[in-house]
């Protein structure tokens, strides 16, 4: 893990940035038997360890602290994709998924009445549209956007930014570049 790592250390401008990020990886893979949640990430009990000090330094690296996803994202893929065994081939294929959450209120960014397949409706929701390369042998996720309802436009469904859920603007990252390799991996 330390030598994996290591390999992220330039994108982080501190010790605290590149300790906050090795937290934040050995709780993203370490095996766990409840769910992601912000106290599991730092190994700490739900409620009751939510004051512990991992906890709170983990929030703080998640919420506070400047260091930017796209930049860890790219180098993440730029290192799957200079090792053979995972260099994306014709033989695998780009799962797209859009997948919802219910969320009550307005309040929170890219909400809004959208389809939720897993509930069959259509409800107030976020939408995180995700893609995946996958094979018979291994996977590994490549983007996650938020879907952005058209109400959230000042013109709405008029401007190019506005895309319907299933189709590609041309700068969305996890558009296909061209066959059998996603955006990005090039």
């Amino acid at each position: 893990m330390e030598q994996y790592a290591a390999g992220f250390d330039d994108l982080f401008g501190s010790l605290a940035r590149r300790r906050g990020f090795r937290q934040y990886l050995t709780g993203l893979l370490a095996p766990r038997e409840r769910n992601k949640t912000l106290t599991c990430l730092a190994g700490a009990e739900p409620v009751t360890g939510a004051q512990h000090p991992a906890v709170q330094r983990l929030q703080f690296f998640l919420s506070e602290s400047p260091w930017e996803h796209e930049r860890i994202n790219a180098r993440r893929l730029e290192r799957l994709l200079g090792d053979e065994r995972t260099t994306p081939h014709a033989g695998g294929v780009l799962v797209i998924d859009d997948s919802g959450d219910r969320k009550d209120g307005g309040a929170t960014a890219n909400v809004g009445r959208q389809w939720l397949g897993r509930y069959g409706k259509t409800d107030n929701a976020v939408v995180t549209v995700t893609t995946l390369w996958a094979d018979e042998n291994l996977y590994y996720p490549l983007h996650a956007v938020p879907y952005t309802p058209a109400h959230h436009f000042a013109k709405g469904r008029t401007i190019l930014a506005f895309a319907p859920s299933g189709a590609f603007p041309p700068n969305w990252p996890g558009r296909p570049a061209r066959p059998g390799f996603p955006s990005g991996l090039r």
